[in-house]
This record gives C-alpha cells, structure tokens and sequence, in this order.
C-alpha cells in the first residue's frame, strides 16, 4: 500500500506538482489527427494536465497548441476563426500564429506595434501514427520525437481510437497493467472453464525493471502443455503494450497471427483520463481492413454505438449491467471488455485511497508501477532525466505471448519475439 503522501504525489498532475513535472517531460498523445482533419478546419477543445488548451490546424497544415484564453480579454479561442495561417480571436481579431505569436491585432493602430510584445503560451506539437504529439516540459529538455513500434508502422496495419475515462490517469493505468483480472472481469463465457486463463486464474507475475519503464511476465500453468507466459512492456509514463493471437481472415484463409495492443492513458487533469486505444497487426503481409478494425473494437465497447468519447455507459446507469447475463453467461454482465475496465476502475471513485489496499503476489506490476512514478518524480527534483523520454530507450521492444516448457525461461524463449520489426 501507499501512504496518504505518496497517493497524493502520484495522482497529481497540474503544474507544478512532482508528477506533474515528470509528465512535461515527455511527448504526450493530445488528439487524434482526425481530431483537426484539413487545414483550416474548427479548431478543438484540449485539456491535457490541467491545462485548458485549443488546437488548430493551420493552412499550411501545421497543428499549434495554445492557451485556450485570449491574452487581450481571456475570450476563448475554441471560438476563433481559423484563417490565414492563424487562429483569429472573435471578440477583438486577435490573431496568433501556430507557435503563440500575435501576428495581427486590428483593433490598434498600426504604428504602436504592440502586437510584437505579445505571445500566447503554445507548445511543439508532431504528428506520428493518427496521433497528435504535444511537448509541455522545458524547451532545453525537449527530447527526441516519441518511436513507438506501432506509430512508425504503415498505416495500413495500425489503428488508433480514444475513450474518455471518469477517474485518475494512475487508477486507469493500475487496470490496464493487472495482467490477473482477465480471468475474471473479462470471462464473457461461464460455460468455457478450459480457456487457459479459467485453468490457472493465479499466474506467477516476474516484474523486471527497464531504461524505459519495466517488462513483466504473467506465467500460467498448463499443465502437461507446458506454461502459457504473456510478456507486457510498460513504458513510462503510461504506455502499455500487450500482445495475443487472433484469427484474421484473408486472402480465403483463416489463421492466427498476433496482435500487438495497448493503452495510453493520458491525464486529462486529476480527475479524468482520455484513453488512447491503439492495435497493430504484427504480421508484415496483413492489413487491417475495416472489418477487422469494427469486429475488435465492437468487442472492446467501443463500436459504431460503442463507448467513443462520449459514452452511453456510465455510473449514471450503472453501466447498464445486465444481472440475467451476469448470472447466465458473463461474470460481471457488462457488455464491452474495455468498458468492464472502465467500469471496474471508476467504480473506485475519482480518486482512490491507496492506503486502505492490501495487495498480493499478483500485484507485483502495479507496485512497480508506483514505484517507477514516484522513483521518477524524486530523481527529477534531483536534477535527473525521467526514464523512457528518450525514444531510443524503448524503440526496438514489442510484447509478446508464448506458450513454453516449463524447464524454459521465458526471457531466453521469447528474446526473438520480444524485438520489434519496423
């Protein structure tokens, strides 16, 4: 468990705040590039750590991310015009380029030159795989372009979508990374008791710290087949990676090739979290087709009708969990395996009280976890880069699952499958 102090360090994120600070010192996922589609387009909303920011897609393409307040009168930009290669306030026409600059301010005379004395705080973005990168840290810490194997890959075989969560980015993350709960919040078939993970529900978890975050293996006892092991990847501050075996169709055949998924869980501010949801077909020779994309997230929640940013399940409605289901067919009777996370985790509270947990063996991923954070956060105030914000750290690593003798370890059986490929 955690003491008062140290849930408080972990949870905050605002500026200022020690894990605040080591967020800024990262590229951070802001938007979609969907979000901000064509340039010139309506700008949009951003919060990211308790910041209220816009952004804008200007006409030579580029995405700036400002303040979402005018610094003439506080007007909120949201409101302004995209023209021009700037975003042009409604209440006065002030004017800012992608970078902050005031590049036009109609409303004084020509000669006072006032509009060279004012600039309005932005931060550099990038754009890599469907996804929109924003760095908020300090201009002489700013690292290089995040690596990511499946934001490098073509877009033919990679997919990213994102889901507003009602609790902490930490809460979040700690769900995500528990590799024990599939056996139970995720059963969506009571009768199936020889899925490998209803056969041994207590896997033995092996957490190796890394230059990047940590690896963790969850290992199954199968028997006489041997164990299954599933190999996660963590990097910090909050991405992680998994991977398993599906069956993709193509080309008039059927096999199964792995997947490689995971989350970002991006802290909107203390309280909220947006959840990047993004898979990659590992296999050089498939492309995900939409079929594929609509059959993985409709089993997510997140379909046509699914749990998109704004979400139709909710504690509100207690997620519209079926209780014939739950007795019948599913263990928790809430339909989604991405929503029964969300549900699970904001059922907590926005905010939970680490320090009334009593964790076990199958913990040892999210203590490391916390541990990494407030690790990371202690080393900064020392004057020491966080873990991870240098790409090259975790560009060669993918997960991976495996099935493997029980006399083998899984870090010599994997090694191969454990490097990525693009």
């Amino acid at each position: 468990m955690l003491s008062s102090e140290e849930n408080g360090i972990l949870t905050q994120v605002g500026p200022g705040t020690p894990v605040g600070q080591v967020m800024r010192r990262y590229w951070l996922p802001a938007l979609l590039s969907t979000d901000v589609p064509a340039p010139d387009c309506p700008p949009v909303r951003v919060k990211l750590l308790g910041e209220e920011l816009v952004a804008f897609r200007d006409t030579q393409g580029a995405v700036g991310l400002l303040e979402e307040h005018c610094p003439h009168r506080l007007a909120s930009l949201f409101l302004g015009r995209n023209e021009e290669n700037g975003l042009r306030c409604v209440y006065h026409g002030w004017k800012f380029d992608v970078l902050g600059n005031c590049v036009d301010m109609p409303n004084e005379p020509e000669e006072s030159r006032f509009k060279e004395k004012i600039r309005t705080k932005s931060y550099p973005t990038m754009e890599q795989g469907g996804v929109i990168w924003a760095y908020m840290g300090p201009p002489e810490k700013r690292p290089a372009e995040p690596g990511m194997e499946w934001s490098r890959a073509p877009e033919r075989q990679r997919y990213v979508s994102k889901t507003i969560e009602y609790c902490n980015f930490a809460q979040a993350a700690e769900g995500g990374i528990d590799t024990v709960h599939s056996s139970f919040l995720h059963n969506n078939d009571l009768s199936n008791t020889r899925h490998f993970k209803r056969i041994d529900t207590a896997p033995i978890l092996e957490v190796e710290r890394t230059s990047y975050g940590f690896r963790y293996a969850g290992i199954r006892n199968l028997g006489e087949i041997g164990n299954y092991v599933r190999i996660y990847q963590f990097v910090l501050p909050f991405h992680q990676f998994r991977s398993h075996q599906v069956d993709f169709e193509g080309s008039g055949e059927r096999q199964a090739i792995p997947l490689i998924q995971g989350h970002m869980w991006v802290p909107i501010d203390d309280e909220k979290t947006m959840v990047f949801n993004w898979m990659l077909v590992a296999d050089e020779d498939k492309a995900m087709t939409p079929d594929f994309i609509l059959k993985r997230e409709t089993g997510a929640g997140r379909g046509p009708n699914g749990e998109g940013v704004v979400r139709h399940q909710t504690r509100a409605n207690d997620w519209l969990i079926d209780r014939q289901r739950q007795r019948t067919k599913t263990f928790t009777g809430i339909p989604g395996l991405n929503t029964q996370d969300l549900a699970v985790q904001e059922s907590m509270g926005p905010i939970i009280d680490r320090s009334r947990e009593h964790l076990g063996s199958t913990d040892k991923a999210v203590i490391q976890f916390r541990k990494c954070l407030l690790d990371a956060a202690r080393d900064l105030q020392n004057g020491i880069d966080p873990p991870g914000s240098d790409s090259k750290t975790y560009r060669g690593i993918r997960p991976a699952d495996l099935t493997i003798p029980k006399n083998v370890r899984w870090q010599e059986a994997a090694k191969d499958k454990l490097l990525a490929r693009w």
